[in-house]
């Protein structure tokens, strides 16, 4: 028991030591990385420290000809004694305070202080770089404008030579370009001039005055030709060659007012006068994008005197077209119209099929106004061609609507004349099939001829009878004709499928009876139910009679049913 009570405790004490060294570890490793981080801080600050701000402000003396240049080197002198005497001052204060929260392992102060020191350094750092590049815009300013000027002054010289090797090009243009190439060389000639008295401040002006307008010499040199060519050139021979098109199409009947085409003129005129004025000040600003504009207009004019031409020719054609149909479609009211009263006569029409008809010929009428207002129109020269060929093709549509609605008309008329005829030819055909059962049955030599048949057979005559009513009826309900068919039809062929089964019936059962009376003798139930067969064929029951003997004989051999029939099919 002692034993394991010593073991407990040992296992205790070897428990609390592991901790106490995880622990303590812990905290070592955790010091350690506060620590580097710290001094990486540190190392930053000193970068800082030691930025070459000194030597670049000492080269400053040696510029200090002109007030610009000493109020500049005070301000900086200024503020790289702030950061030197304060701010780098208040950094290494924070490192030290940083460290001593440390050493006392106070880890959540030392985070606090680190975090407020790397934003304290990245202001230093910020305001140290800002000063030495400031400082560089002068030190560094000769070489780097000058490198700058040579680029611009190759820029020059190339622009130059371009103009000067196609100055025909530029027209009345050249003289303005080249008195802008001259302005442009005197910048050259001012900057050297700062250069020399050491006036950095002005400098960058010079530099950003000559290459905005070289920026903008580029543009001339580049756009300066196509607005001369488009101007001078294009456009003139466009507007001469538009104005002379149209007044030939004019002369020749061509209603050309709604494009507007002298006014235009005259405003494309003012335009291309308005770019060249603006041009000789190398005023460029939309010019080449105005010109492009009227030459598209221009190509889209030529492009409308071409459709009207053939919206000439397709008007033409299409008119004469209308024409003739629009004559026909009234030369054939009129033939319907005069016969009318004999149609009815003869068939019983309907109020729809009427109102059909007058409602084409309203039709016809509104459309045979709308044409010779159309026509009228186009004598005086109204409207445009392209206008009036959507007309024409408007009307052409309500034409082929009237027309449908008309051969609708007669067609209705031309199926009540089929529809007679063919309910004659049906009749016949209805009468053929009731005199074929009439004949088959009477031939039949049956013991009885059911009372149904005699049934199917009245309904059958008293339909055909009723079709034969209709027909010397006038006028005519072709609707009831046709119903009168339907009927006597459908009761003809219910007769003859009616006698058809009857006669194979009965023709099965007789057979089946005579073909079972060789198991009569032997089977006494086999005799029972042929017995109460026979009996039921001489009743006229022919149906029954060929279910009981099947049954019957069924039993002694199975599909006997299949074997009568397949007799009777080969008879």
């Amino acid at each position: 028991m002692d034993n394991i009570v010593l073991i407990m405790i040992l296992a205790c004490i070897i428990a609390i030591i592991a901790i106490t060294l995880t622990l303590s570890l812990m905290q070592k490793n955790r010091s350690k990385k506060l620590k580097k981080k710290i001094d990486a801080l540190e190392i930053e600050k000193n970068k800082i420290d030691s930025a070459p701000i000194m030597p670049e402000l000492a080269k400053m003396e040696s510029y200090l000809n002109n007030e610009k240049l000493e109020v500049l080197y005070d301000d900086w002198k200024s503020r790289l004694d702030d950061i030197k005497d304060n701010q780098i001052s208040r950094v290494n204060d924070m490192i030290i305070d940083a460290d001593y929260a440390l050493n006392k392992q106070d880890y959540k102060a030392t985070l606090y202080k680190i975090a407020d020191l790397e934003m304290e350094i990245y202001k230093v750092r910020e305001n140290s770089t800002m000063l030495l590049d400031e400082i560089k815009q002068i030190t560094t300013s000769e070489e780097r404008n000058r490198a700058i000027v040579t680029q611009l002054k190759a820029k020059y010289r190339g622009l130059n030579d371009k103009f000067n090797d196609t100055k025909g090009e530029y027209g009345v243009i050249a003289k303005p370009i080249a008195l802008q190439f001259e302005n442009i060389s005197k910048r050259f000639e001012d900057f050297e001039s700062v250069m020399e008295h050491n006036e950095y401040t002005e400098v960058t002006q010079i530099i950003r005055a000559i290459d905005e307008m070289l920026e903008h010499m580029s543009v001339v040199i580049d756009e300066v030709p196509a607005i001369i060519l488009m101007a001078k050139t294009v456009l003139p021979n466009q507007i001469k060659e538009a104005k002379s098109t149209y007044e030939y199409m004019v002369n020749n009947g061509y209603p050309l007012d709604y494009l507007n085409v002298e006014d235009n003129i005259k405003e494309a005129n003012k335009k291309i006068n308005d770019i060249i004025t603006r041009a000789k000040v190398l005023n460029l600003e939309d010019s080449l994008f105005e010109l492009k504009i009227l030459h598209e207009y221009f190509d889209g004019l030529f492009n409308d005197f071409e459709k009207e031409k053939a919206a000439r020719m397709s008007y033409e054609d299409t008119k004469d077209a209308f024409s003739k149909r629009l004559n026909q479609m009234n030369d054939l009211l009129s033939n319907i119209f005069s016969q009318l009263e004999d149609i009815k006569s003869v068939y019983n029409m309907s109020q729809d099929d009427l109102d059909l008809l007058n409602s084409v010929n309203n039709d016809v009428k509104v459309l045979n106004d709308d044409y010779k207002s159309l026509i009228d129109h186009t004598g005086n020269k109204t409207f445009a061609y392209s206008a009036l060929v959507k007309e024409i093709e408007g009307l052409g549509k309500r034409l082929v609507d009237i027309e449908d609605h008309l051969n609708t008309s007669l067609d209705a008329l031309g199926s009540m004349k089929e529809d007679e005829l063919r309910a004659r030819q049906q009749l016949e055909e209805i009468r053929n099939i009731v005199k074929e059962t009439k004949k088959r049955v009477g031939g039949a030599n049956l013991p009885v001829v059911p009372q149904t048949y005699y049934i199917q057979l009245n309904e059958a005559e008293n339909a055909i009878a009723d079709i034969v009513t209709e027909l010397n009826k006038k006028p005519i309900t072709i609707s009831l004709l046709n119903t009168r068919v339907d009927t006597a039809r459908d009761l003809a062929l219910k007769l003859l499928s009616y006698s058809k089964d009857m006669l194979k019936h009965a023709m099965l059962a007789e057979m089946g009876i005579v073909y079972g009376n060789r198991y009569r003798s032997a089977y006494e139930e086999v005799d029972k139910y042929l017995k109460a067969s026979e009996i039921l064929f001489f009743d006229g029951d022919y149906t029954k009679s060929l279910e009981v003997t099947i049954n019957a004989l069924n039993r002694l051999e199975p599909g006997i049913y299949n074997k009568l029939d397949k007799l009777y099919s080969g008879r």
